[in-house]
């Protein structure tokens, strides 16, 4: 499984929400509060879906305990969605005039008065405060005391095969605190995370590749094995290397010198620091400088257990090992969320905008668009743009399912990567040949089929749909004005005639039969722990690429921040050199690669399985010539970063 970070993409993520009110978000702006009656402010969206008369199983009991965050909108909203757009606008005067921090919070956020009103609103109705930031107001109390304080009822609600507490109605705030209040989250009892007061769990059980390989794309014919569309076919990649990569993207020198990178997930590998620099030196990398790579921790972590811990170590190595890879000399922010929910998530991401710790910041974790809620895309938007206005850009893996029908039953994009506010980094399948030689790109997308009895065909060749890059149109975020002209109107209008988002906005090696490999101390089956490596892949290895892409870019600019990056990337759209345009057949043919692995996941003890690995099969999705929603514009060609080279 671990092999395939297209089932984990995290490890991980499933925020489990619920659906968003389509139109709610025009370019990632939450919607205004509508009026519920002269008195009252209704809070958009925070009723989830799933709360019907037919779900309905009754009144929560008035003692129930309930912990929610209302979130402040700050002193101009309107104006904060404004000044992040003009920002990141080459066109706009005023692009690139970024805000620091404390100004940014001068400016837009919450007043001392705005504070002061919600709080004791909260507290008249009998809420406990338990923690006030620049961003929220949480409180603790019974059920009671919420219904008083939001002029909903609680109920309880069957959704699945579960039973939640939801309101009953449209959560509602005070008239006087119009424009006070963003939204509330937690009001509903649904989990909502990203897919043990706890010590955190040792490494997972060790993972490792089965040979034979290739050790650059082509340089191992799997002769023996049966033809994959009249040929024969190359074994997988042993697993790119920084050198590879670079090359790929065309670094030239730059390194990412005086850059900021920071990366989020959730939970820390212990073992980090020892595992990125041993796999640094192994590989030729530069090595890792003192200070050069930093951990910003919570103090405490929680529902590890629910949120497989251990899995997320092997994501933050990747990312780490991938950003340093590609940009060497970047300095590397870990900013570790206490637990892989959402809430917790957001203070990772407010960590690094309140603090200004990076001007790019790589996120590998996400899920799908029906479990999103306006309450926590509104909350996410506010941090998005707060980072933008500051030049900070935000980078998110658009999943690893496709078009999530085979794992969802439903066509549909990932989220946070639908924000309006972020770049979503889409997947291909990369060829680099001899001499580190760029050879061509596929979208990301897989069928695989095993090899049969006799060992002379491919049993049901093609076989059928593993995994792929994550994309489609959005059923709730209206399209952003830097799609428009670009993204083709059949994709753009798939779910609305008046246009919507489209995922991707650009691409980079995700496939796992061409991935990455990573460096990182597991548990062997002796108990020991000790460090091995393996092959990876999934958009959480292109997420990291795309943002050490992005620091060598910003080197190439003289060091001037980049920002939220997609007016500009779409501007480069077409350019000559700019863009790798990927398509799915980019030799004429059909692609393949062969792998076998071992059966058990370690050793040959319980057999090896052989199979053929199809590319350019990403479910209903399709990589064509210009933008397509398996790669976007494309993966960043020679001329990409020296296209942000100040003349």
């Amino acid at each position: 499984m671990r092999s395939n970070r297209a089932t984990v993409r995290a490890g991980v993520s499933m925020a489990a929400a619920l659906p968003m009110i389509a139109g709610a978000l025009a370019l990632g702006i939450p919607a205004a509060h509508a009026a519920d009656t002269p008195a009252r402010d209704a809070l958009a969206g925070t009723k989830p879906a799933w709360a019907t008369a037919k779900a309905d199983k009754g009144a929560t009991a008035d003692s129930s305990h309930v912990s929610a965050r209302v979130y402040l909108a700050g002193r101009d909203k309107a104006g904060l969605a404004a000044y992040a757009k003009a920002v990141s606008d080459p066109s706009s005067p005023l692009y690139g005039k970024y805000l620091s921090a404390k100004k940014a919070q001068a400016r837009f956020g919450a007043t001392k008065a705005q504070v002061a009103a919600v709080k004791s609103w909260l507290k008249s109705a009998g809420l406990q405060i338990t923690e006030v930031t620049s961003h929220y107001v949480a409180v603790s109390g019974d059920v009671a005391a919420v219904e008083k304080a939001f002029g909903t009822q609680m109920h309880n609600f069957a959704k699945g095969s579960k039973t939640y507490r939801a309101p009953a109605k449209t959560a509602t705030v005070p008239a006087g605190l119009r424009g006070a209040v963003l939204t509330v989250t937690g009001l509903d009892s649904a989990p909502h995370k990203s897919n043990h007061d706890d010590q955190l769990p040792p490494p997972d059980a060790v993972f490792k590749n089965s040979g034979p390989f290739s050790s650059y794309f082509g340089s191992n014919i799997a002769s023996t094995l049966p033809d994959a569309y009249g040929q024969k076919i190359p074994y997988a990649i042993k697993g790119y290397t920084g050198k590879q990569l670079r090359a790929a993207y065309g670094a030239g020198d730059y390194t990412g010198k005086h850059v900021r990178v920071a990366i989020t997930d959730a939970y820390a590998s212990p073992t980090i620091a020892f595992d990125a620099g041993k796999y640094a030196v192994k590989h030729g990398d530069a090595a890792w400088q003192t200070s050069q790579l930093h951990q910003v921790l919570p103090k405490n972590y929680t529902k590890t257990e629910e949120c497989g811990a251990a899995g997320w170590y092997g994501e933050e190595t990747l990312d780490v090992e991938a950003v340093h890879a590609v940009a060497p000399s970047a300095d590397v922010t870990y900013v570790g969320a206490a637990s892989c929910y959402d809430d917790d998530l957001l203070d990772s991401l407010s960590k690094v905008v309140d603090k200004h710790l990076a001007d790019i910041v790589s996120n590998s974790w996400g899920d799908i668009e029906a479990n999103q809620t306006p309450d926590l895309a509104a909350a996410y938007d506010q941090v998005f743009q707060l980072g933008a206005v500051q030049g900070i850009g935000f980078y998110f893996s658009s999943g690893d399912n496709g078009d999530e029908v085979a794992k969802t039953g439903t066509k549909q994009v990932d989220t946070p990567a639908n924000s309006a506010w972020v770049t979503a980094v889409g997947g291909t399948s990369l060829a680099v040949g001899k001499g580190d030689k760029y050879q061509w790109e596929t979208g990301w997308g897989t069928e695989k089929a095993t090899l049969s009895a006799d060992g002379k065909s491919w049993t049901n060749f093609p076989g059928a749909y593993t995994s792929g890059a994550g994309g489609g149109t959005s059923k709730t975020v209206p399209q952003p004005y830097y799609q428009k002209n670009v993204v083709p109107k059949a994709l753009a209008t798939a779910n609305n005639a008046a246009g919507n988002r489209v995922v991707p906005d650009i691409a980079a090696i995700a496939d796992p039969n061409t991935g990455f490999l990573v460096g990182q101390t597991q548990t062997f089956p002796d108990g020991s722990e000790q460090y091995s490596e393996y092959r990876i892949g999934g958009t959480s290895l292109a997420a990291p690429v795309i943002a050490a892409v992005q620091a060598l870019a910003q080197e190439a600019g003289g060091g001037k921040a980049i920002g939220f990056a997609n007016p500009s990337i779409y501007a480069k759209s077409g350019k000559q050199g700019v863009f790798h345009d990927v398509t799915d057949q980019p030799t004429g043919t059909d692609l393949a690669v062969a792998r076998i692995d071992f059966v058990n996941g370690f050793d040959a003890a319980d057999g090896l399985a052989t199979s053929v690995r199809s590319l350019g099969k990403d479910s209903s999705l399709s990589a064509v010539k210009g933008y397509d929603d398996v790669t976007g514009v494309g993966s960043p060609a020679n001329g990409y970063v020296q296209s942000y080279r100040r003349h």
